[in-house]
């Protein structure tokens, strides 16, 4: 018998799964690797990533450039432990026993990279804040 807990999953959600949402899964793998499941995924994804978002990203040293928005599907919301919608108002399907977190932020869309580094830092520093709130010390 495992004495180890099984890893929690994360699902970021916005619209168009092309900015905060990939922050915020770039940010948690980058943070706790292989010790967290990480998924993304928009209810109307985009073509490509923000390439703003990219930009900022690689300022902090994540490389997000080979990242492709994905569509919101029920199993990614069944398959996660904490589905985190990004202030879009997403309609994301609601199952018992999920944990739900709405984080308000700006969106990026359309902004330039000195407007998207702030938002890049929020979700930094969200991302570190469910790091602790699931006991797993972040390694960066």
């Amino acid at each position: 018998m495992s004495t180890s807990a099984p890893r929690p999953s994360v699902l970021f959600v916005c619209v168009h799964n092309a900015g905060r949402s990939q922050m915020g899964a770039a940010f948690l793998t980058h943070l706790a690797g292989d010790r967290v499941e990480v998924r993304s995924a928009g209810s109307a994804p985009a073509d490509s990533v923000n390439p703003a978002v990219v930009e900022a990203m690689k300022e902090v040293g994540i490389d997000i450039s080979d990242r492709t928005p994905k569509v919101l599907s029920t199993e990614a919301v069944r398959s996660s432990d904490v589905v985190i919608t990004m202030g879009c108002g997403d309609a994301c399907p609601v199952f018992p026993g999920k944990r739900y977190l709405d984080w308000q932020l700006d969106d990026p869309a359309g902004q330039g990279v000195d407007a998207v580094r702030p938002i890049r830092d929020a979700v930094e520093q969200r991302v570190r804040g469910l790091l602790a709130e699931l006991g797993i010390e972040a390694s960066a």
